[in-house]
């Protein structure tokens, strides 16, 4: 029986594709949350959007829980955030900080919550910068920390090798292929107890 997770996420779950005038998005046959949807184990809600930093104050917890309340019902929660919170000069501690208060919300859902660790960045159009790199390095021991004080699933993307575009930071249509192969086994340990 399908199971039905929600992606909670910023631009790389909702497929964003930085190499249009403006931007685009990535079709269906290539982002990650729909790769994983065509499978008959999972039903995917991508609650992804682009810019999104982690939500940590009382009215951004309160919008949040108002979506996934509109969702219900739902077998797991996925959250992969703070690459925007790193990219608008929050630390890795910081960010983390953040991340604490929104598993801490998601957890009043009573379903098991993934935690993903964003790949790294690299350096692009984006990324230029040597402390921005070495933050986004920091931030998945930051994550496993987290998630195992908070019962949370963890997976760190980082070591996934996933194909970035020009940018440093968003997924090539490689690199959603590559996310939504390394995902599904994350996904299956998570919220079906493989391991």
């Amino acid at each position: 029986m399908s199971k039905t997770i929600v992606c909670l996420g910023d631009s790389n779950t909702w497929g964003y594709d930085p190499r249009g005038f403006g931007g685009g998005r990535w079709p269906d046959g290539v982002r990650w949350t729909a790769r994983l949807n065509a499978r008959p184990e999972w039903i995917i809600h991508n609650l992804g959007e682009n810019g999104r930093a982690i939500p940590h104050t009382p009215f951004e917890l309160r919008t949040l829980c108002g979506q996934l309340a509109a969702l219900r019902p739902f077998d797991g929660l996925c959250v992969m955030l703070g690459s925007n919170d790193l990219l608008l000069g929050v630390p890795p501690a910081g960010a983390a900080a953040r991340m604490e208060r929104l598993l801490g919300c998601l957890s009043d859902f009573g379903v098991p919550l993934l935690l993903i660790a964003p790949p790294c960045f690299q350096s692009g159009d984006w990324v230029r910068e040597e402390a921005l790199l070495a933050a986004s390095a920091r931030l998945a021991g930051y994550y496993r920390t987290l998630a195992g004080e908070s019962g949370a699933a963890f997976a760190d993307a980082g070591r996934w090798d996933i194909p970035l575009c020009f940018d440093g930071v968003h997924f090539t249509a490689e690199g959603h292929a590559c996310f939504a192969a390394q995902a599904g086994g994350a996904f299956a340990a998570a919220f079906c107890g493989a391991k």
